[in-house]
Parts: C-alpha cells; structure tokens; sequence
C-alpha cells in the first residue's frame, strides 16, 4: 500500500521539483521525498553501485534505509539541462557531506535526473547516479570558456 501523496515544496517547474528532492534528502523526509517523484510503476532510481529499483515501492524502501541512518547532506551543483515543453533532464553533479572519524568530508556523485510534466505537474521519473571524485567536480566541455 503506498502511502498518501504529500504534495511537493512547489510543482511550478523542474528546477522547482528538484531542489524539494534536494531538501526533501537534506532534512529525511521520506513523504515529501516521494511527492517529487511520478505517480507510475515504470519510474526508476540507481544509486551509486546499487540495483536498478523499479516502481514507488522500491524507491522508497531504499530511501527509507538510507534514512534509517541519517539525513543526505546532498547539494546540487553545475546543474547541466536539455528541456523540452514536457520533459526535462538535468545532470547534476552532487556534492555530499560525509561525517567520518577525522570530521566532516565531501563525497561527489554525478547524477542524472529526469522529469516529466504530468496531470500532477513536473515529477522525477528517474534519478541514476555514479560515483564521482573531486576530479569529476571539474567539467571537461566543448564550449568556451570565455565570456564575450
């Protein structure tokens, strides 16, 4: 049984469902967490080095796990996006806050994020991320790097 829908932070556009997503992680809360995502069985979600979870059920046990030790310190940063009128994909390079023995450290993740504009408004339909490095934090690009 799923549970009932706490509507997003804002269904206003993408960028608007992925920063609740982003807050939703930040603070541990699962129902707004899930408010961002569609309403489908198709929607899916790869964590770094995990299964590929299928449907809200998976989805949300896997972040309720997660949750079960703390909230996700995850920031979106250099957000890359290819937008059309009802389908957004955003790639999106994480930066996490890691709290290790020596004190608090930052983990990186490369993520890809998509959205599709439904009858409820713009919903996550699939989040896939890879685990990244400082490296990574540094974008290799075709396009210049000045500005004119």
């Amino acid at each position: 049984m799923r549970a009932p829908k706490v509507p997003p932070a804002s269904s206003g556009n993408a960028d608007d469902i992925e920063a609740a997503f982003y807050e939703a992680l930040q603070t541990g809360d699962i129902d707004k967490l899930m408010a961002c995502w569609a309403d489908e069985d198709d929607i899916v979600c790869v964590h770094p080095g995990g299964p590929r979870l299928l449907g809200q059920g998976s989805i949300r046990a896997a972040f309720d796990a997660m949750f079960a030790h703390g909230t996700i310190r995850a920031h979106a940063e250099k957000v890359r996006k290819v937008e059309t009128m009802s389908a957004s994909v955003h790639s999106v390079l994480e930066r996490i806050e890691v709290l290790t023995e020596e004190g608090p450290r930052h983990a990186y993740v490369i993520a890809t994020n998509v959205y599709h504009k439904t009858a409820q408004g713009w919903r996550m339909v699939a989040h896939h991320t890879s685990p990244g490095t400082p490296r990574e934090m540094q974008e290799v690009s075709d396009s210049p790097q000045v500005l004119h």
